[in-house]
């Protein structure tokens, strides 16, 4: 009879590795970008998942300021922030976001998919996001995968 498994904190070198991933985010739509990349975050692509186990891999995103929205988007997504203060509600168009920071729509998409806890926010911290097409992990020897 099989068992399940179940990642330990003692199997973290061992069982599993963490791999990197480089993706290019040309031409490819907010949403499905967002969810292909909080998949690998969280690990499920691997047969070792485990739901309370950070057992997820690293996502370098480059070309952020290239990603594609559908429809009107583009002048109708509205991102809002909240200053804490009565009527301090803050909205800005996708378009003016883009230009100002354009890694913030891919890390809030991605951010909105994972887990609400400690554990999404220690999956949140193995994605780098870059506006432009270098980036400074050569080192980590990244696998580049197409969307």
């Amino acid at each position: 009879m099989q068992k399940t498994y179940m990642a330990k904190k003692e199997d973290a070198g061992v069982t599993f590795r963490r791999e990197w991933y480089v993706v290019d985010a040309t031409g490819v739509p907010l949403g499905r970008l967002a969810s292909k990349i909080a998949t690998i975050l969280q690990g499920k692509h691997k047969p070792t998942y485990t739901p309370h186990f950070d057992v997820g891999d690293y996502v370098i995103v480059v070309n952020a300021e290239k990603v594609k929205l559908t429809g009107k988007k583009l002048d109708q997504k509205l991102y809002y922030r909240h200053t804490g203060y009565i009527g301090h509600l803050y909205s800005m168009p996708y378009r003016k976001l883009i230009a100002r920071r354009p890694e913030l729509p891919i890390k809030l998409a991605v951010r909105r998919m994972l887990p609400k806890n400690k554990l999404g926010r220690r999956m949140l911290r193995k994605l780098k996001v870059y506006a432009g097409p270098d980036h400074p992990h050569q080192a980590q020897r990244p696998t580049s995968i197409s969307l």
